[in-house]
C-alpha cells in the first residue's frame, strides 16, 4: 500500500441495478455482488461510501443507511417499473440532474473520487467528475464489443449507442478498473484504452459465507436427496449464461443413466434477454424428455446459496461471456468442482484440470463428453473440491478491496499532479484526444 491517505468520501454509481437486489434476475447478478462487498469493505477501511442507483419502486426510500459508512441513495429517474437497461440511457439526464443536486446540498469537496460501474454510469460519472474536479474511476464489468464477438444462438448484438458511450467512458476516466489481464488487453485492443490507465484487480468471494461444509447436511436443508448425482446451473436465465447449452450437454447422460440419480439444478431468474420467453428453459426440458430430472429454483439469498453450492457434486458456468465469473469462484470455495467455459476471466476463476475443467466453445458433444469424464470418478471429482476450496482462498473481497484503494490513490495523486497544467485561461478542462471506435 501506498503512504497516501485514502479517500474519505467515495461515490459510487450504480445507474441500473441496485446493490440490495436480489442477485439471480431481472438486471441484478455479479456487478451488484462486487458493488455491496467493495463497499461495505472499504466503508470497513474508513472510506464512506455513498452509492447512487436508479430507484425503480415507490416503497425505495430516498436515503438507505445499508451498513455502517455504506449509504445508498435511491434516485428518481423514469418509471419505476417496466424499465430494463436498454431503456435507461433516455434516463440519464435525470439520474444526472438529481445527483448533481444531491451534491450541491453539500459544501464544495464533499466527494473525493467517484468510482462508476457499467457504462451507463460512467456516462453520469464522466459529467459529476467534471462538474466535481475529483477524479473518475471506472469498471466497465463488461465490453460490448467483446459481448457481440461471442454472441450465443439467438441472443441480441449490444447497439452501437453502447459502443460509443463506452468509448466516451474509455476516453475520460482518470483510471480503468479490469478484472483480469485478458479485459486489460480488450480495453486497449478494442476500445484504446492508455495502458497506464488500466488497474487489473480481481474480484473475490465472501469466504465467510462461502465455505466448505456437509454435503449431507445442505442437501437436507434443501430438501434434496442425499443418493442423487447433482450437476448445479447458478445465474441469470439468458441466452449469454447459456443454461441451454448445459441442459442439452446433461439431457443424453440422464436418458442413459440407469440409477435415476443424475439430476440437473437450475438456480435462476429471467433476465436480459430471456425476460421474454421465462418458460423457455422449462419447456425445452420437457422437449428434451428430461423435465422430471430436472429441478427449478428461483435466486436464492447468500446463506442459501452457499448451501446449493455445498450440496452439488458439479456446478457448471457455460456462458459465452464473462468478465470474471464469481459464481465459479464462490462454488470453489464451498469446496465445488466447477465446469467451466473457457472465456474471460474464468480462465483465471478456474485453475483447469485441478478444480475443475475449462472447456473451448460450446459444442453440445463436446459438453457432454466433458460431463460424462468428470461424473464417471467420483473419487477424482472430490479431490477436484478440496483441491476448489485452497484455490479459492486467493480470492477474497479484502485483497480486491486491498487494490481498490491503490488504484484511487494513483487517480488522485494524478488528479493533483494535472489539477494545474488541466486547466486553460477560462479554467475549463482539457479533454483527452479521442480513440477511434473499433466495432
Amino acid at each position: 500500500m501506498t503512504g497516501r491517505p485514502h479517500p474519505r468520501r467515495l461515490a459510487l454509481i450504480s445507474v441500473h441495478t441496485s446493490p440490495l437486489a436480489q442477485p439471480g434476475t431481472g438486471d441484478a447478478g455479479g456487478l451488484n455482488v462486487y458493488v455491496w462487498q467493495t463497499a461495505t469493505r472499504l466503508a470497513r477501511r474508513g472510506v464512506e461510501v455513498e452509492i447512487f442507483t436508479r430507484a425503480t419502486s415507490s416503497a425505495d426510500e430516498p436515503s438507505v443507511q445499508a451498513a455502517p459508512g455504506v449509504t445508498v441513495k435511491h434516485v428518481p429517474a423514469g418509471p419505476f417499473d417496466g424499465l430494463d437497461k436498454r431503456d435507461l440511457p433516455a434516463q440519464l439526464c435525470a439520474f444526472s440532474a438529481n445527483v448533481l443536486r444531491a451534491e450541491a446540498a453539500h459544501e464544495p469537496g464533499y466527494y473525493d473520487l467517484i468510482h462508476s460501474h457499467y457504462w451507463l454510469s460512467g456516462q453520469v460519472g464522466w459529467l459529476a467528475r467534471d462538474r466535481w474536479g475529483v477524479p473518475l474511476v471506472h469498471t466497465a464489468h463488461t465490453l460490448a464489443a467483446v459481448k457481440n464477438a461471442s454472441l450465443a444462438v439467438g441472443d441480441t448484438a449490444e447497439p452501437m449507442l453502447r459502443v460509443i458511450g463506452e468509448q466516451q467512458v474509455v476516453d475520460e476516466a482518470d483510471r480503468l478498473i479490469v478484472n483480469t489481464p485478458t479485459e486489460a488487453s480488450e480495453l486497449v485492443d478494442l476500445y484504446g484504452a492508455d495502458a497506464s490507465r488500466v488497474d487489473v484487480v480481481v474480484p473475490g468471494a465472501d469466504l465467510d459465507r462461502y465455505s466448505p461444509g456437509s454435503k449431507l447436511a445442505a442437501r437436507g436443508a434443501l430438501g434434496l436427496d442425499a443418493d442423487d448425482v447433482l450437476v448445479t446451473f447458478v445465474g441469470r436465465i439468458q441466452p449469454l449464461k447459456a443454461p441451454d447449452v448445459l441442459l442439452r450437454a446433461i439431457a443424453p447422460l440422464i436418458h442413459a443413466d440407469t440409477t435415476g440419480r443424475l439430476r440437473l439444478l437450475v438456480v435462476g431468474g429471467p433476465s436480459g434477454n430471456g425476460l421474454g420467453l421465462p418458460d423457455t428453459l422449462i419447456g425445452l426440458a420437457a422437449e428434451l424428455g428430461v423435465a422430471d430430472r430436472v429441478t427449478f429454483l428461483p435466486p436464492q439469498p447468500a446463506d442459501r446459496l452457499a448451501q446449493v453450492y455445498r450440496a452439488s457434486d458439479l456446478v457448471s458456468v457455460p456462458s459465452y461471456s464473462e468478465s470474471f465469473g464469481l459464481v465459479a469462484v464462490e462454488a470453489q470455495a464451498c469446496g465445488t468442482p466447477v465446469l467451466a467455459a473457457d472465456v474471460g476471466g474464468l480462465g483465471v476463476a478456474v485453475a483447469d484440470g485441478v478444480t475443475g475443467r475449462l472447456v473451448a466453445g460450446h459444442d453440445i458433444e463436446t459438453w457432454t463428453g466433458h460431463l460424462a469424464d468428470l461424473l464417471a470418478d467420483p473419487d477424482r471429482l472430490r479431490a477436484m473440491g478440496t483441491a476448489a476450496g485452497i484455490h479459492a482462498q486467493k480470492f477474497s473481497w479484502d485483497h480486491t478491496t486491498d487494490a481498490l484503494l491503490e488504484s484511487y490513490d494513483r487517480a488522485v495523486a494524478a488528479h493533483r499532479r494535472a489539477a494545474g497544467r488541466s486547466t486553460g485561461i477560462f479554467g475549463l478542462r482539457r479533454l483527452r484526444p479521442r480513440t477511434r471506435i473499433t466495432v
